[in-house]
């Protein structure tokens, strides 16, 4: 049976409504505890972040509510990214970690990502038990009337300091990335979201000069119009003030978009090609592999096989590129949208790790964004999101299936069409991708168009 509660990413929806009521919520903390005392491991706390939405404090609450009637403790990151979480969670003495965020979305939705003790996110089997569980004991949970705020218990300047440890000098100590980006004038557009009281220090501390935005949460305001999804207003700064370059990240600060000096927009596949070209001269691309999903342009795809490098591509999201990298032993995998896994330091996308990671590149071979990007050639490509009421299997809908299948005999191998539901939303996305914007348009809009009559 298909997962009903977790997605691609964690569960998520509206804030107070079911899967995010009170009660649900607090079964989740229950059938989490009691899966971790099944692996022995329930004597240890959970930790749990979160981002900046005013549903934050009280989802936590109830999750360790939920947690301590199995006898399971909380300790409490306040506000801190998702790869903030699994660091401390994979470093730290803690069972698992929880990170209260939607992400991207809207601040009136939320969600909890679970990761295990050692960092990575619960593999699909495991999620699928907690869920049964949770099913099985919710009619019976009663949520208490008002959980006790939790208090900040735990300190995420161990993850800063790693995040420094990871550029300039190599030696790996707490200092060794505080002058790795000497000379640089930074934009940073903090999203009002995780990363509004983090990253403009971090990258102030590696040696830039900062200038930040969007960094004044109150708790309604992440994402909106900022962020890595809106990224006008961080262009316009980048150019007004001539940085070298802008950030974007988005709510949880687990995506990075970069701004080049020209305004181009440098996304999850040119960060990688970027990355990717860096790690092979210096001789740390295992396999001379790269892995992807199926949402990354072919433009990307072309340019890492002018250097020697395969691309694999997995489903959407960073927890299937990551597993991918663990199978085929990949230093380097990530998604279009700006989730970039670099694995030897990682086991999550990280949008501070990313940007630092690239800017030290700008830094290491003095060239900019737009000279690193120069062999990019991007394909016209169109992403159509309709809102839909269900997801219907694409087999039950033949005209859906004749008008894909019509679309591909056009492009005749030049290009590509993927149609699939969000994980995350109730969205159907049509994808299409060829040399010819004009009839990468046609298909995709015809595409939609049918599906928006049948589920809109």
């Amino acid at each position: 049976m298909a997962k009903q509660l977790f997605g691609t990413d964690g569960i998520r929806g509206v804030a107070g409504e079911p899967p995010l009521d009170s009660r649900t919520v607090t079964a989740v903390g229950i059938a989490l505890g009691d899966d971790l005392h099944r692996q022995g491991v329930g004597s240890m706390p959970v930790l749990i972040g979160m981002d900046t939405r005013e549903s934050g404090p009280a989802i936590a609450a109830q999750l360790a509510d939920g947690l301590s009637r199995t006898g399971v403790g909380a300790r409490f990151a306040g506000v801190v990214t998702t790869p903030g979480v699994a660091y401390l969670t994979r470093t730290g003495e803690f069972s698992a970690g929880i990170m209260i965020s939607a992400s991207h979305n809207p601040f009136g939705d939320n969600g909890i990502k679970v990761f295990a003790r050692t960092g990575y996110k619960l593999p699909d089997a495991e999620e699928h038990e907690i869920e049964e569980e949770i099913f099985r004991i919710l009619p019976g949970v009663a949520p208490a009337d008002s959980p006790s705020e939790l208090l900040r218990t735990s300190d995420v300047r161990p993850y800063l300091d790693f995040l420094l440890s990871t550029v300039g000098n190599g030696e790996g100590g707490s200092n060794s990335g505080t002058r790795a980006l000497q000379g640089l004038k930074l934009v940073i557009d903090c999203g009002n979201g995780a990363a509004s009281a983090l990253a403009p220090d971090l990258f102030r501390e590696a040696g830039a000069g900062v200038t930040a935005i969007c960094n004044t949460p109150d708790g309604r305001n992440i994402n909106l119009n900022c962020g890595a999804l809106h990224v006008e207003r961080l262009r316009e700064a980048v150019l007004a003030l001539g940085a070298d370059a802008g950030i974007g990240f988005d709510g949880d600060a687990d995506r990075a978009m970069l701004i080049s000096p020209r305004g181009c927009l440098v996304d999850g596949d040119a960060a990688m090609l970027i990355a990717a070209r860096r790690l092979q001269a210096d001789g740390h691309l295992e396999g001379n592999v790269v892995v992807s999903t199926v949402m990354s342009n072919l433009g990307l795809e072309k340019a890492l096989g002018r250097l020697g490098i395969s691309m694999l591509r997995t489903p959407v999201g960073d927890k299937y590129v990551l597993e991918e990298m663990l199978r085929r032993k990949a230093d380097l995998g990530g998604e279009q949208s700006g989730h970039v896994i670099f694995g030897a330091y990682a086991t999550t996308g990280d949008g501070m790790l990313t940007a630092l990671k690239i800017l030290e590149t700008c830094v290491r071979e003095h060239a900019t964004l737009d000279d690193l990007g120069a062999d990019l050639t991007v394909f016209p490509q169109l992403l159509v999101n309709i809102r839909v009421r269900e997801r219907k299997p694409l087999d039950q809908m033949p005209r859906v299936v004749e008008e894909i299948r019509a679309a591909e005999v056009a492009l005749d191998g030049t290009g590509r069409v993927l149609v699939r539901f969000s994980g995350t939303e109730p969205l159907a996305r049509v994808m299409v991708e060829g040399p010819d914007l004009e009839q990468v348009s046609h298909w995709a809009e015809r595409i939609a168009s049918i599906i928006r009559g049948e589920l809109g």
